[in-house]
């Protein structure tokens, strides 16, 4: 199966269905839901671009070159994983859709104005800076532990300003925050697993530890959960912050 085909076959399908179901119930309960996952797939290409590109001189990542468009690669990247950087918002924001439809209760109540909180914000904002050190620790080091320090220090600005900025939000929306996240990188976890099996792509073993979670490297399990938590987070704070716009100052 080439990469282009894996879009084909695990991707959009997916992307369709949930498209379908939301447009039943609607994404009014999102204010500017497209706008806000256009932001994000856009953040994302510029983000993740060159910390990708890097990866793939390291080594760290490697595509076999029967499955992907040779002639198409922008750097190091080929073009098809430059169409998953702005597919996996559109697919995560879909399963955001998706259960904010079924915790109106919770959304509904995440609008309402609040006094801001500061230790959700401090502690989430500890922990990526905490992930950013174990990070560059991992990377000074070396060896096997290149690709879970390069994960870190990558995602812990992103987790930083997120949390720092609206951790108080972010911790009132969990309900529905959980249910996309975990769904999503399931299902990103599964196949991600079957594209590895199929030799779409692979990762170094002298540059991961080895450690799998039910034949999913560790490496992977976790950058597809940090990647949805950007996704996530990202667009919830999009909507929170237009929410408060439309709504204007609150005395």
């Amino acid at each position: 199966m080439s990469y282009w085909a894996f879009h084909l076959v695990f991707i959009l399908p997916v992307i369709g269905v949930l498209f379908f179901l939301n447009r039943r119930t609607g994404s009014g309960v999102l204010p500017c839901f497209w706008k806000g996952v256009g932001l994000i797939a856009l953040m994302a290409l510029l983000y993740t671009t060159p910390w990708d590109n890097y990866l793939i001189y390291r080594g760290v990542w490697s595509y076999n070159l029967s499955r992907i468009s040779q002639s198409l690669r922008i750097g190091y990247v080929p073009m098809e994983e430059y169409c998953f950087f702005l597919l996996q918002p559109v697919l995560t924001g879909q399963y955001l859709l998706f259960f904010s439809n079924r915790y109106r209760s919770e959304i509904k109540d995440w609008f309402k104005p609040i006094r801001r909180q500061w230790l959700p914000r401090i502690m989430g904002g500890f922990i990526g800076v905490i992930l950013g050190l174990l990070g560059s620790v991992a990377v000074c080091r070396g060896g096997h532990w290149t690709y879970f320090g390069l994960i870190f220090v990558w995602a812990s600005p992103v987790l930083c300003f997120h949390w720092l900025y609206g951790g108080d939000h972010l911790w009132r929306a969990r309900g529905v925050f959980l249910a996309s996240l975990v769904s999503a990188t399931v299902y990103l976890w599964v196949v991600d697993r079957i594209a590895l099996e199929w030799k779409i792509w692979g990762i170094s073993p002298a540059l991961s530890t080895g450690w799998n979670l039910l034949g999913l490297p560790a490496e992977e399990a976790v950058f597809f959960w940090v990647t949805n938590m950007f996704v996530i987070q990202g667009l919830l704070l999009f909507f929170e912050f237009i929410g408060g716009v439309k709504k204007g100052p609150q005395k």
